[in-house]
């Protein structure tokens, strides 16, 4: 780089690629663009699947837009970014993560042809926040207030997530299963789906077979098969701690001098053992689940006592197990108490296809479920977990702010018409960003339509026809092309769903904007220590 007085003037390390101006923008919004194309034919109920394969050979077959993006390798920074913004989508709402990356790649696809038109890349970005702002108010103004107590219509809200991934056949009950499961474990409106409810899959059985637990089921099975197998009217204690006997440390020095002196020393750690058996079975406690190791001594006595037992549990499951039976987790067995027990009208050791585990059920009022799946394969499996997962989410959305809008691509129709109605009365260059703010949310009812094989101007010139005679619920049909009463028809989603995705679409779109310099630097090897491979060593660039 030339300096004032003619020498060169380094700047930037020997080495390291740089992109500026309009070519650093043009490659940013095609890194974008790239993102979004691979999750375009996911969307809808007639969305197509994507076959992700691991390095390691591991197969998932899927259509989530959140899995697919968190499956792909990406390098790029900027699709990087893009990837980051869907992540935060999915970590506000849970759902909407594939409609807030298509809505992204529009803007920037649109933005990118008012760049080639010589405007500003701060005009577009003020243009488009000024849109997404009115965008709110649009989805605010459409959205219906319903109840926890509605079940039928959260029900439908569950049904609406889970079209498109291959159990429509059994939609019906597995939404009822949803609703049931959220609704057990709110607090205050709030549903922490990860931590109340868990979903344990099992291969084997078909999807009908699936069912819904109040209370807990564990991967686990008895420890002694002379503990009992089922318990009724269990007294869980929960133990995080240990019932063996304890390893002496390698500086540990023990003198004895005779036969029974050994045989004093271990009948006195069975001794030991013996008495926190007896400490559990004092309090009332009938089931035993432990955190740690239950040695063979241990699992003797408390076969003795008639007490069910099994160990090393998660700590996820052990939390789980607190708020289902009511129980609390104690660290000294010696000073547990008849207060600190869990109470479930059964325990019971079951064998569920060629799995043991351990069923916790009729909990009083518990705060954490299972829902268990059965179906031919993990594959299969892992796709309907996911999709049960996004209409645990939706519901807990709905649960917690009480609105929703019609589906089908009629928020975004509508937020269209209203946006472009309010392009007309700008008068600066930043109109005609907000107009292409327009056209790039009418981009989902169009690939709604492409991906179930629909003449997508036909159906959007329906749709605008619709909604310009105050049809404001009109959606794609996605069976007939026809514009459709999406109300009518039961195909609703959470108002915060929608307002989230056009707030991270813009956030993305508006972050690439914004950068017109890209500095690369050089992947340099380092060298290795001696006796180390020089393969393994590269310096990343940023």
């Amino acid at each position: 780089m030339a300096g004032l007085s003619g020498y060169p003037v380094i700047v930037v390390k020997e080495g390291q690629k740089r992109e500026a101006g309009k070519d650093a923008q043009h490659k940013n919004i095609m890194a974008a663009r790239a993102v979004a194309d691979a999750v375009r034919t996911t969307l809808g109920p007639k969305g197509m699947d994507k076959m992700l394969v691991s390095n390691t050979g591991d197969v998932t077959v899927t259509n989530d837009g959140a899995t697919i993006l968190w499956e792909l390798e990406i390098e790029h920074p900027v699709a990087k970014m893009i990837v980051e913004v869907a992540r935060a989508q999915d970590d506000e709402v849970g759902d909407g993560t594939t409609t807030a990356v298509i809505i992204a790649g529009e803007l920037l696809k649109k933005a990118e042809a008012l760049l080639d038109r010589g405007i500003h890349p701060t005009i577009i970005v003020q243009g488009y926040r000024q849109a997404a702002v009115r965008a709110k108010e649009v989805l605010e103004n459409m959205a219906m207030d319903i109840s926890s107590e509605d079940r039928e219509m959260l029900a439908k809200i569950a049904q609406t997530a889970m079209t498109g991934k291959g159990i429509e056949v059994l939609k019906d009950e597995l939404s009822r299963i949803c609703v049931d499961a959220a609704i057990a474990v709110q607090e205050q409106g709030k549903v922490d789906v990860e931590r109340r409810i868990k979903m344990v899959k099992i291969v084997g059985g078909s999807l009908k077979d699936t069912t819904f637990n109040q209370g807990v089921v564990l991967e686990k099975e008895r420890l002694n098969p002379s503990m009992p197998r089922k318990v009724k009217g269990a007294q869980i204690a929960l133990f995080d701690g240990t019932l063996e006997l304890k390893k002496l440390g390698t500086d540990a020095k023990i003198s004895i001098k005779d036969v029974e002196g050994l045989q004093g020393f271990r009948q006195g750690e069975e001794k030991v053992l013996e008495e926190q058996v007896e400490a559990i079975a004092s309090s009332g406690a009938n089931v035993l689940f432990c955190t740690k190791g239950i040695g063979n001594t241990a699992s003797h006595f408390l076969a003795k006592s008639g007490i069910l037992a099994t160990r090393r549990i998660k700590d996820e499951d052990m939390k789980r197990l607190s708020l289902a039976t009511g129980g609390k987790v104690v660290g000294d067995i010696m000073q547990i108490t008849a207060q600190d027990l869990g109470q479930a009208e059964l325990v019971e050791e079951r064998k569920v296809g060629e799995e043991h585990m351990i069923f916790v059920e009729g909990c009083l009022n518990p705060k954490a479920v299972s829902i268990i799946f059965h179906g031919g394969s993990e594959v299969f499996l892992g796709e309907i977990e996911r999709a049960f997962e996004d209409a645990l989410y939706v519901v807990s959305s709905v649960l917690e702010f009480g609105t929703i809008v019609p589906g089908g691509g009629a928020p975004e129709v509508e937020v269209a018409e209203a946006i472009r109605n309010y392009s007309s009365t700008l008068s600066g260059r930043e109109q005609l960003a907000v107009s292409a703010f327009a056209e790039a949310m009418e981009s989902i009812p169009r690939i709604l339509a492409d991906n179930a094989g629909l003449d997508a101007i036909n159906v959007l010139v329906g749709l605008r026809t619709a909604h310009g005679g105050g049809q404001r619920s009109a959606g794609v049909d996605v069976m007939t092309g026809e514009p459709t009463d999406m109300l009518a028809k039961g195909v609703v989603e959470p108002l915060q769903v929608k307002v989230q995705a056009i707030k991270s679409a813009t956030e993305a779109a508006t972050m690439v904007l914004r950068v017109d310099h890209v500095i690369a630097a050089k992947k340099e090897p380092l060298t290795p220590k001696p006796g180390q491979s020089p393969h393994d060593y590269t310096r990343p660039g940023f």
